[in-house]
């Protein structure tokens, strides 16, 4: 409905000019009275153009926010299943049969739902694992995750609308991108000695973020290993963890004092 009423206040928009015209012919009435109304119709369309896109925004975000409350994860798993969660699943196909809806808008409208869909789902999959509900977070709870994301960025690749240029869509999924691959890599003495630099790859990785994360899985190697705390390979991890942790509050709080 929303997409119709924005194609018809569009065409009605644009028609205004002719319609100016027509009456300027019947009625023998100046231009510039007609002018007048012309642009009191053409300034009305507009608006209610507008309010249909904001709209179309505000329903994409509220049904993604529908589809992330069934997620289920699984934050102690101790290896991926090897395929992405259903709910998301659902939730791309939702949003590849709504943009081909999109196709009858004007482009730059199109566009900018899409990105601003994926935008808002790329936050809030980032709060999922943030959330400070969510005690610990195991490596393969991350790998499990990171299926889902790939999945994201397929879509995102798949040009779901015409005219977004190149990689622009999977942008909106480079900080989540960027904070997996650190941690699935474990890259920790590249993030430190590169911190700062604009040709960091993990450049859009926040410390504090980081921190936050990475004090989850402190937690479960500290639980899960009761009993092999003596064991080398353990204690050297846990050493590490509590170092970069270290490193990461001087950091977060160097980034807090410098903003």
């Amino acid at each position: 409905q929303l997409v119709q009423i924005i194609i018809n206040t569009t065409h009605l928009e644009q028609s205004c000019k002719y319609l100016e015209d027509f009456i300027t012919n019947i009625t023998n009435v100046s231009p510039e009275t007609v002018h007048t109304t012309k642009l009191y119709g053409t300034s009305t369309f507009k608006d209610a153009r507008h309010t249909a896109e904001e709209e179309i925004y505000t329903k994409l975000h509220q049904k993604i926010d529908e589809f992330l409350q069934l997620a289920d994860y699984d934050w102690m798993l101790p290896e991926p299943n090897g395929h992405a969660s259903d709910y998301l699943m659902d939730l791309i196909n939702f949003l590849r049969s709504t943009f081909a809806v999109f196709t009858h808008l004007p482009g730059k409208v199109a566009q900018t739902a899409c990105m601003s869909a994926s935008k808002h789902l790329a936050s809030r999959l980032l709060q999922q694992i943030l959330d400070v509900e969510v005690k610990q977070v195991t490596m393969g709870a991350i790998q499990q995750f990171n299926l889902d994301l790939v999945q994201c960025e397929l879509f995102a690749s798949s040009e779901p609308v015409p005219g977004l240029q190149g990689d622009t869509l999977q942008l909106a999924f480079i900080d989540l991108r960027q904070l997996l691959d650190l941690f699935m890599v474990w890259d920790w003495s590249t993030y430190l000695a590169d911190y700062g630099h604009p040709n960091n790859k993990y450049l859009r990785v926040n410390p504090n973020t980081a921190l936050i994360l990475l004090e989850k899985m402190k937690d479960h190697t500290r639980k899960s290993n009761i009993f092999a705390q003596f064991r080398k390979n353990e204690r050297d991890k846990q050493k590490l963890i509590e170092t970069v942790a270290k490193q990461l509050r001087s950091l977060a709080n160097g980034t807090a004092h410098h903003s």
